[in-house]
C-alpha cells in the first residue's frame, strides 16, 4: 500500500510543485504588472469532475506550421501546461482507482500468471504497447503529412509524437520517484506501467483529433495492451491503472484546443518568485508560434 500511495501522491506532486511567492508592493515588481495581464481580482477556476470526461469540442486547431522547430516549441509549451485543474482532477482519479484497485494486486497475477490461455492471447500486447511501435507509428503518419504537403495529416502525427514524449516523461519519473519493485522481481520500475500510459496516450490524441468512432478501438487496443502486461508478470494491477491516467494527462494537455488561454507564468523577483495565473486575450491562433 505504501508504494501505491506514494505513486499516487507523486503524481500531483509532478504536475503541481508548490512555490513560494513574496508579498510585494507595486512598485517592486513593475515588469511582471507590464508584462503579464494577470486577473487579481477574478477567482480561480474550481475543479469540476464533469470537465475531466467531457466530450471535447472538435479537434485542435491545425497550426500554421508542423515543423520540427515548432514541434519542439509546442512541446516545451506542453510541460508548462501539464499543470492545470484537469490533469489535477485525473491525477486525483487515477491515484484513487490505484488504491481501490491495489489489495486485489496479488490475486489478480496470481490468477493470470501461468494461465497459458491468457499468457497466449495478451503475449502480442508486448509487441503492440511498445514504445518503438508507437513512436513508429506516429512517425510514420507525420512524415506522410510533411511529405504529401498535408498540415492536418502531419498535426496528427506532431501530437502524437508529443503526447507519447509526455507520457514517457512522466512515466520514467514516477518509475525512479517511487522505486515499486515489479512482481517478477526484475526491478523498482512497476509504477506505473509505461505500456498503458503511451497506449493510453495514444488513444487519447486520436480521440481528439478524430473523435470518438476512430478512438474507440484506439481504447480498446490501450486496455488490451495495459491487461497484457498482468500474465507477463510485468505490472500489478494497480501500476497499469496509474499508467492509464498518466497516458489521458499527456494526450489532454497536448490537444487541448484552448491551450494558450490561460498558461501559468513564473516570474523570478526580488527574494524569491511569483507564480501569475495569466489571461491572454485572444485565441490560440493569435499566440501560437508561427516559425518552421
Amino acid at each position: 500500500m505504501r508504494h501505491v500511495s506514494n505513486g499516487a501522491s507523486a503524481v500531483a506532486v509532478i504536475l503541481f510543485t508548490c512555490v513560494s511567492v513574496h508579498a510585494q508592493t507595486p512598485s517592486a515588481r513593475p515588469d511582471a504588472e507590464t508584462i503579464y495581464d494577470v486577473a487579481a481580482t477574478e477567482p480561480l477556476p474550481t475543479l469540476d469532475l464533469a470537465a475531466a470526461f467531457q466530450q471535447p469540442a472538435g479537434p485542435p486547431p491545425t497550426p500554421r506550421h508542423t515543423g520540427i522547430k515548432a514541434m519542439a516549441k509546442e512541446l516545451v509549451t506542453d510541460v508548462k501546461l501539464l499543470p492545470s485543474k484537469e490533469n489535477l482532477m485525473w491525477a486525483i482519479i487515477g491515484g484513487g482507482l490505484a488504491l481501490a484497485v491495489h489489495p486485489a494486486d496479488d490475486n489478480v497475477n496470481r490468477a493470470l500468471v501461468g494461465n497459458t490461455t491468457a499468457e497466449n492471447f495478451f503475449k502480442p500486447g508486448q509487441v503492440l504497447g511498445s514504445l518503438a511501435t508507437l513512436m513508429g507509428t506516429s512517425v510514420a503518419v507525420y512524415a506522410t503529412g510533411r511529405i504529401r504537403d498535408q498540415p492536418r495529416v502531419s498535426h496528427v502525427g506532431m501530437d502524437l509524437i508529443r503526447s507519447l514524449a509526455i507520457a514517457e516523461g512522466l512515466t520514467q519519473t514516477l518509475k525512479y520517484t517511487t522505486r515499486r519493485e515489479r512482481p517478477d522481481g526484475s526491478g523498482a520500475t512497476s509504477f506505473p506501467s509505461g505500456h498503458a500510459a503511451d497506449t493510453f496516450a495514444f488513444a487519447t490524441a486520436m480521440e481528439r483529433h478524430l473523435g470518438w468512432r476512430f478512438a474507440v478501438p484506439a481504447y480498446v487496443l490501450a486496455s488490451y495492451v495495459a491487461i497484457s502486461r498482468l500474465p507477463a508478470n510485468r505490472h500489478w494491477l494497480s501500476d497499469t491503472v496509474v499508467g492509464a491516467a498518466v497516458g489521458i494527462i499527456a494526450g489532454r494537455t497536448v490537444t487541448t484546443p484552448d491551450r494558450d488561454k490561460y498558461p501559468i507564468a513564473i516570474v523570478p523577483l526580488t527574494g524569491g518568485v511569483g507564480v501569475f495565473y495569466v489571461r491572454r486575450q485572444g485565441g490560440p491562433s493569435e499566440s501560437r508560434s508561427r516559425d518552421q
